[in-house]
């Protein structure tokens, strides 16, 4: 049995090929999918399986593309009721790839139609020796419960019975391969590790270690992180099949006439992805800041309108062409250009840029003596309760779109984050309210304490 893990940084998900001698599954793939292609090429494998955990809602899957590429048959929750081609998979159900037999559990609890794939390899053992958990039993943590309006509880209890009855039973040594780690919004507190065992996560999972079914609900469904916008979109695109890669409209390269003639429709918005000081010194007015040395495709699917044309301003080609790859992770895929020669080819040509303050620590402490400044925390509401400077207002970043109505536009902001980053989105939303004195905290609290502004927490 062969096994090999491929990780995506900060949407921080894993999938899995598993193969045999000459043949092999995917498990949860992303959309990029030439990474599974070569993979495969490189062992001489042939993908024939495709298999989905549940029908994810932090990222849009590659299973269509995939299935395109290779002719491998895709296998989904029967409860996820797919509209594409596949084969519908419930509690009990068996399949094998040559020495590999595969026993799906139904695991609802994070969504209605989460399961667990549990292999064994025959040719060493009756045991199981793996269970793909996706989003069910993570390292550290279980999947949340709370995606689904009005649901909550009861999916929290299904969680408790299912992880308690079907999965932490598996044998101890049996390997835990989740769907996502540290990072990924798709839990409250996932560990480091990108993989477990039973045995291990029944010892030290904090989750697991809730006898109470009650405290265990309590637990998942109070103070939970959160969740971005395309939570709510990405679980019906995979339904549906997402739109083949292929058919999606390629990128070009505009000059500053044609990029200010499409940018002026109205369907069209502009995305500045440039690291923050750099966005800060010039950039297109009314445009979003997204730092592609950010959490770029969690902000992205979060804070941009879905039904819009999207225009980049990049520091060079291939930096555009990456973000392209990460909006559609998110289901946002009608990035169609982006500005030839960055903002110096736009300001030879003659056009107008904005710009945002960009604050050390030490002119972050002397502006706020004035009692007319608005220090606007933009963390969590966690990571605000934890520690953060007397005074400050908390609004999360991406929910300025709906509340900056909350703020006086005429006094002076300072938006503040932990580094930085989302605090310079949270400045363009405030620009694109009408807000025209407005500073980014660069370096955010982490240079401000730093600096010796307030105390280090223990």
């Amino acid at each position: 049995m062969l096994l090999k893990q491929f990780f995506i940084e900060k949407i921080a998900h894993s999938s899995y090929l598993i193969g045999g001698k000459t043949t092999c599954a995917i498990v949860d793939p992303s959309r990029d999918v030439d990474r599974y292609l070569e993979a495969a090429e490189a062992e001489g494998l042939k993908i024939t399986h495709i298999l989905e955990t549940h029908l994810h809602a932090d990222f849009v899957s590659g299973h269509m593309d995939l299935a395109e590429e290779t002719g491998a048959t895709i296998y989904a929750p029967a409860a996820g009721h797919c509209t594409f081609a596949h084969i519908p998979l419930s509690d009990g159900d068996t399949f094998s790839i040559e020495d590999m037999e595969f026993h799906v559990l139904e695991t609802p609890g994070h969504t209605p139609d989460c399961l667990v794939y549990v292999v064994t390899d025959t040719s060493r053992g009756d045991t199981p020796v793996a269970a793909f958990t996706g989003d069910t039993l993570f390292v550290g943590d279980v999947g949340r419960p709370d995606l689904f309006p009005g649901k909550a509880h009861e999916l929290a209890g299904e969680l408790y019975e299912n992880l308690h009855t079907k999965v932490m039973v598996l044998p101890p040594e049996c390997l835990v391969f989740p769907a996502h780690g540290a990072g990924s919004l798709c839990g409250k507190a996932m560990g480091a590790m990108r993989i477990s065992t039973i045995r291990y996560e029944n010892t030290y999972n904090p989750a697991l270690l809730i006898a109470d079914k009650e405290e265990f609900i309590r637990s998942l469904t109070v103070s939970m992180p959160p969740a971005p916008d395309h939570f709510a979109r990405c679980s019906d695109i995979n339904r549906r099949g997402p739109a083949s890669v292929r058919t999606l409209p390629p990128l070009k390269a505009m000059k500053p006439a044609e990029f200010y003639e499409q940018m002026n429709d109205a369907d069209t918005i502009v995305v500045g992805i440039r690291n923050y000081a750099t966005f800060g010194g010039q950039h297109i007015p009314g445009s979003y800041h997204i730092d592609m040395g950010a959490n770029f495709s969690t902000f992205a699917g979060w804070v941009l309108p879905p039904d819009k044309d999207i225009l980049l301003v990049t520091d060079n080609p291939e930096q555009a062409h990456e973000a392209v790859v990460q909006l559609r992770r998110v289901g946002l895929d009608r990035t169609t250009g982006y500005l030839k020669g960055g903002t110096h080819a736009w300001v030879t040509a003659g056009y107008t840029t904005d710009h945002i303050h960009q604050l050390s620590p030490s002119e972050v402490h002397d502006k706020i003596q004035d009692t007319n400044t608005v220090l606007l925390d933009v963390r969590s509401p966690d990571e605000y309760e934890e520690q953060h400077i007397t005074g400050a207002v908390n609004i999360l970043a991406m929910d300025l779109r709906t509340r900056a109505d909350e703020l006086d536009p005429d006094r002076p902001t300072i938006a503040m984050c932990r580094t930085g980053h989302r605090s310079s989105l949270a400045c363009s939303i405030l620009k694109q309210h009408g807000f025209s004195d407005v500073y980014n905290a660069a370096g955010g609290l982490t240079g401000y304490i730093a600096a010796g502004f307030l105390p280090k927490k223990e």
